[in-house]
């Protein structure tokens, strides 16, 4: 009896630790989640970048069309004065 009751205990110990994960597919588990964590962060950056980028960008084309619209308006001032002394020669 004493030895059925030994190998049934080995038998069970045995069973319960072949179950579980090992330490290596814990660890693997473990580096896919920060993996993925890692990709998430990257990507939530590089779309701030994008977007700081893209307001840059945005700013700067309204800047040059506003430089534009003066010297247009500029230009137009100009003209009329001109007109008014007598025109430009040809």
């Amino acid at each position: 009896m004493k030895k059925l009751f030994t190998l049934v205990a080995v038998a069970s110990i045995s069973a319960l630790v072949a179950c579980g994960p090992s330490a290596e597919e814990k660890a693997a588990t473990e580096k896919a989640k920060q993996d993925s964590i890692a990709a998430v962060e990257a990507a939530k950056a590089a779309d701030e970048a994008a977007k700081a980028q893209a307001t840059a960008d945005s700013t700067a084309a309204y800047a040059a069309a506003e430089e534009a619209k003066a010297k247009a308006t500029a230009d137009s001032i100009a003209a009329a004065e001109a007109n008014k002394k007598g025109g430009k020669k040809k």
